[in-house]
């Protein structure tokens, strides 16, 4: 852990006066006369007289104005693009070096111990007293995991010293092989001459040395030492060959070389021995000093940042994904079939899915393939502003955890292959249905805001129409391909019902879009536009809220006759509050609250002619001329469709904030409404100002001013 001090930070300070400088001498030497000193050797002119010109170069060259600062900062930005190189390399190499570990991970699950003893019992190895101590080789096993989790987890630069070390060892081991392959063959031709004589010999020879010498420089390059003899213990044979040896003391010396070999491997594990329990006492210093300061969440988070988790499944899943594909296709001459291809592309998928590692891993390729689609989706409707507006998209994770939750639910693991791949292209069916609800999320705000501007550019509106267009065409030939090819079900319902509700949403939304373009080339605006909007949306909402009731209801049906599941209980509950419970709530509360604003605008009185003649104002809302209004209990004129949407919203009046309720709510009053001062009212008053002072310029200019001081008087009554 690094100890941070506090302390005073190191600030400029300024520097000091002249006259402070001089010291007490120099000030005196003024009034002194002159002494005389060393002469001073004259400036050097590069073999110029005193008072030639310099050169054209020197003298073009802008008075004040330094090539330094130019030169430091292209030095700085090199820097900085080198530390950036550095640093993107750096990450590569953390995931990297610790999928292997995961690998292990993964084969280490798929072995079957017991198994593989049965099979040892039924071989000529059963002998063996290695493979008589089963309970050593188990401990082996879990022993193995116990490794991969400290490889895993294994800072980057201790990390990177392993590979190195185990990077020389494979040298040493190809070292000894080429030693060992080159003996082999001076015994099959028995030559023992001078090789300088023979050439097939000084070929095998020179081969072989130029292989050890390349081993030798390698593991010097690798272990950063200069001392290549403790490599080179391999090129014995070579030597002894040169130096005319029997070729039977050849293949001691080979042995004696190995041997010597692996004392210096033995030693160098020795002198190491205590360095893995240094570095867990470490580590367990660390854990313990984070967990007390920070706690136990903030060390998860910080783990799970520093191995990068999702990045390294990914890749992990990918690596085995190819590896499948490239099997395949090796072992096949003859091009597949289309159909063929697509049950090779959901069967390889599920034998990536076999342990909880490779499922993981599927998790989160899912969830950067979703977080890919998505940003491309927001780039096609809104270009580089996307990333300029969002630049952290967290998306992506949602159809991660669907697939989890779903493959966890349904048992994906047990099954077989062809079981799976069956299950797991259902399953893909509702992420893919995740993925273009969210890609809907995205664009229907855009289209919508896009359709009430002023924006003539065509190209934006074929963007955003066509995605629209995409979006109501494909979820519904998803659900008609669904239908024909899979019998119905619990899941394959809510599939289709999610991409029904996507292609209804869409509708609405192409629908308010076209509204929004039908005002904006007419003269003048719709009165009734948000009731037009209300009742599209409410329609879409109903129809919608009608489909989660029946995929409910058909869920339970199968719950109680079928097959009982707590997973699919569950997900049931859950759907039943959110996609049933609360949307009914919500269009409940909204359509009570329209109907109080409506009640309320009914319950005021209209303004006649005189009395609009007598304000001549316009409507504090939406700044026009008000040529019919009603009038609130605090003497403010509105319009009685500006009115109801502020109403739609709170309860108070625009300008001073005052509750209006509805006659009808309180027993024993006429039918004039009741007025109710806001708490808050005087400091409203204040804002009240602030707002017409700002907005005074979007009215008219002969209009505004006056306008302005009249709802200021008003708002100090």
């Amino acid at each position: 852990m690094v100890t941070v001090r506090a302390g005073p930070l190191p600030l400029p300070l300024p520097p000091p006066p002249r006259s402070s400088i001089r010291g007490p001498a120099q000030k005196s030497r003024r009034c002194e006369p002159s002494r005389p000193g060393p002469r001073r050797r004259p400036r050097r002119t590069g073999g110029r007289e005193p008072g030639v010109a310099e050169p054209a170069r020197r003298q073009h060259r802008s008075p004040g104005r330094s090539p330094q600062p130019e030169v430091f900062s292209k030095k700085k930005k090199r820097k900085k693009e080198n530390m950036a190189a550095k640093e993107k390399l750096e990450a590569v190499l953390n995931v990297a070096l610790r999928v292997p570990s995961i690998m292990l991970l993964d084969v280490l699950y798929r072995w079957d111990v017991s198994s593989f003893f049965q099979q040892i019992q039924r071989s000529s190895l059963s002998n063996n007293p290695l493979f008589q101590y089963k309970y050593l080789a188990l401990n082996m096993h879990y022993v193995g995991y116990i490794l991969s989790v400290v490889l895993l987890t294994l800072p980057r630069q201790h990390l990177v010293q392993l590979y190195l070390y185990f990077l020389t060892a494979l040298l040493l081991y190809a070292g000894h092989q080429i030693s060992r392959d080159y003996v082999r063959s001076e015994l099959e031709f028995a030559y023992e001459g001078p090789m300088y004589l023979e050439p097939l010999s000084m070929n095998r020879f020179t081969t072989a040395l130029i292989g050890q010498l390349v081993v030798c420089t390698l593991c010097s390059c690798v272990m950063k030492t200069k001392q290549i003899w403790l490599f080179s213990a391999h090129m014995l044979p070579l030597l002894a060959r040169l130096c005319l040896v029997p070729l039977e003391t050849i293949v001691i010396i080979n042995k004696f070389a190995m041997i010597f070999t692996g004392l210096e491997v033995l030693y160098f594990l020795g002198s190491n021995l205590l360095v893995p329990y240094n570095l867990a006492k470490s580590a367990y210093r660390e854990l313990v000093q984070v967990v007390e300061v920070y706690g136990l969440l903030a060390l998860g988070m910080s783990l799970w940042n520093q191995l990068v988790v999702p990045v390294l499944f990914m890749v992990f899943w990918l690596v085995l994904f190819a590896l499948q594909i490239y099997s395949y296709f090796s072992t096949r001459d003859q091009p597949a079939s289309r159909e063929r291809l697509l049950f090779l592309f959901l069967t390889s998928i599920a034998e990536c899915c076999s342990t909880p590692y490779s499922l993981l891993g599927l998790v989160f390729t899912v969830s950067f393939v979703a977080l890919g689609v998505l940003t491309l989706c927001k780039f096609y409707l809104q270009g580089y502003r996307a990333f300029m507006n969002d630049p952290a998209m967290n998306r992506g994770m949602t159809e991660g955890v669907t697939l989890l939750i779903l493959a966890v639910q349904t048992g994906l693991i047990e099954l077989q292959v062809v079981h799976r791949a069956f299950l797991l292209s259902i399953i893909l069916f509702i992420v893919v249905a995740s993925i273009l609800q969210s890609m809907l999320e995205i664009a229907d705000p855009i289209v919508l805001a896009l359709g009430a501007s002023r924006d003539k550019s065509l190209w934006k509106h074929f963007r955003a129409v066509s995605l629209c267009l995409f979006l109501l065409v494909f979820p519904a030939y998803m659900a008609y391909m669904i239908c024909q090819f899979f019998h119905m079900d619990f899941w394959l319902l809510i599939i289709i019902s999610s991409s029904i509700l996507t292609s209804l949403q869409v509708l609405g939304t192409l629908f308010i879009y076209v509204l929004f373009m039908v005002e904006e080339f007419r003269k003048e605006p719709v009165e009734n536009m948000d009731d037009v909007i209300y009742y599209v949306n409410g329609t879409y909402r109903l129809l919608e809220f009608l489909v989660a009731l029946c995929v409910v209801a058909y869920g339970v049906s199968e719950t109680i006759f079928g097959e009982w599941t707590v997973m699919g209980s569950m997900i049931i509950f859950i759907h039943s509050y959110y996609n049933v419970w609360l949307r009914a709530q919500l269009g409940w509360k909204s359509f009570l609250l329209r109907r109080d604003a409506v009640n309320k605008i009914k319950s005021l009185p209209i303004a006649t002619k005189e009395q609009l003649e007598k304000h001549n104002d316009i409507c504090a809302i939406c700044y026009q001329d008000m040529k019919s209004a009603v009038i609130t209990p605090c003497s403010h004129f509105f319009h009685a469709g500006c009115l109801k949407k502020w109403l739609y919203v709170q309860e108070t009046c625009p300008l001073c904030h005052c509750h209006l309720k509805n006659s009808s709510q309180l027993p024993g009053l006429g039918t004039e409404p009741v007025l109710q001062p806001h708490a808050g009212a005087e400091q409203n008053v204040m804002f009240q100002e602030e707002v017409c002072e700002e907005n005074s310029t979007s009215a008219t200019s002969e209009t505004a001013p006056d306008t302005c001081e009249r709802n200021k008087i008003r708002f100090k009554c």
